[in-house]
């Protein structure tokens, strides 16, 4: 039976999309997850609701338990992950309020526990093929809801996912861009190779908000800005996860 996972990121786990929503304290062998899981469903779907950074935001980037994120939606049986986050653009054409429904990362991140594996058991190494991390059929789905809800969207992005919480130096910014990265935050590769380690087919619709720092023509980014534009622009993920859900889990699509 499908039940999907959604990752909320910030000020996009919004449980008010969830019909007859229950509250389940989790435990897992990494710890606690960020936040209590709210179970409900939508349009007949059983959903699983977890915010990435805890239910009032107090969760720094780094300070994320990726690894109980993962395990507890694994651990009440979730088939599939969709994730939401909030990304800075690294390219032109990529606008405030646009979508991408990303298809690769690049990982920038220095400190964090990025998988299920620290020991082997004897003559049996665990290393998980991570070439195409984001899963097509979620991907082609959410792309095809954008189509016909008629989002500005963009089909592929390559995140960089850099530690947080501070942003990026004008510097760094200009790297990316010269490694080919499209969009930058602070969450998604952690989240989506300890996805494909535990077996669960995952992906993310980015919302862009800012240009980061490379737009010398522009304000850098803040705090301040980011909440405009995704308070402005929340409803369109919104309907998007909703519409998508029923999709996933017709056998048919």
């Amino acid at each position: 039976m499908t039940k999907i996972g959604i990752i909320g990121g910030s000020g996009l786990d919004n449980p008010d999309i969830l019909e007859h929503p229950q509250d389940l304290l989790a435990n897992t062998a990494w710890g606690t997850p960020s936040s209590a899981l709210k179970i409900g469903k939508i349009a007949g779907v059983d959903v699983v609701l977890l915010g990435r950074h805890g239910r009032e935001h107090t969760i720094a980037p780094s300070g994320v338990n990726f690894r109980a994120n993962i395990q507890a939606l694994k651990d009440v049986g979730c088939t599939h992950i969709l994730a939401t986050t909030a990304v800075g653009s690294l390219r032109e054409e990529i606008g405030r309020g646009h979508l991408v429904i990303i298809d690769q990362f690049i990982d920038f991140t220095k400190q964090r526990s990025m998988s299920f594996h620290e020991t082997f058991a004897p003559h049996q190494p665990v290393h998980t093929p991570m070439a195409e991390p984001f899963d097509d059929r979620l991907r082609g789905l959410l792309t095809q809801v954008c189509g016909r809800c008629k989002f500005d969207f963009h089909r592929t992005g390559t995140v960089v996912t850099i530690e947080g919480p501070r942003f990026s130096t004008r510097a760094e910014s200009r790297m990316f861009r010269a490694w080919g990265a499209d969009i930058i935050n602070m969450s998604t590769a952690t989240e989506v190779a300890l996805a494909n380690e535990a077996g669960i087919p995952y992906a993310a619709v980015a919302m862009s908000t800012d240009y980061d720092c490379w737009k010398t023509d522009e304000d850098p980014v803040s705090w301040d800005a980011i909440l405009s534009v995704f308070q402005s622009n929340s409803m369109k993920v919104t309907q998007l996860l909703i519409s998508t859900i029923p999709l996933i889990a017709d056998p048919r699509m």
